[in-house]
């Protein structure tokens, strides 16, 4: 039962590393030149990296994709203390809902903001790609929405 919740807490602490690093660092869309993320974009220019705004964007996508992003890292970090606290205060039998609601939050607000991503930023543009952000946002839906299942059907074992 230790090593599960071990495995758990683990599982839960490296889906929250990588929803912040999606969120934070700069690789949501790149190309040889550029290299964009939620907050802004780097240009190169005479082998010199420029930070600028990110014009030209569609401002309530935007806007819509970095509050949905935030909130997945809020969720996801305030269900891991909650699952600890659930840990310690929680009778025996019940189920750890309350946690599984919170990262399901989490879960559904990555899968938004990547998906708004997706359906509405860089869809003309020719040259560039997705990011490693880009991928670690999903890979964090995936790993969230697997949590939530966890949570949601974890039992506080009678011993």
């Amino acid at each position: 039962t230790m090593l599960v919740l071990a495995g758990i807490v683990v599982l839960h602490i490296t889906t929250i590393i990588l929803l912040l690093v999606a969120t934070i660092d700069n690789a949501w869309w790149i190309s040889d030149t550029v290299s964009t993320d939620l907050w802004g974009r780097w240009e190169l220019l005479n082998s010199v990296w420029h930070y600028t705004n990110l014009k030209n964007y569609p401002e309530d996508y935007l806007q819509a994709i970095q509050a949905t992003s935030v909130l997945a890292c809020v969720f996801a970090i305030l269900a891991l203390f909650v699952f600890v606290a659930q840990l310690f205060t929680l009778p025996r039998g019940q189920r750890f809902t309350f946690t599984g609601v919170l990262q399901f939050l989490s879960c559904l607000c990555i899968m938004i903001a990547a998906s708004i991503y997706t359906a509405e930023l860089h869809i003309s543009e020719a040259v560039g790609g997705y990011g490693h952000c880009y991928v670690l946002a999903w890979i964090s839906f995936v790993l969230s929405f697997i949590l939530a299942i966890t949570y949601l059907v974890l039992r506080k074992k009678s011993e």
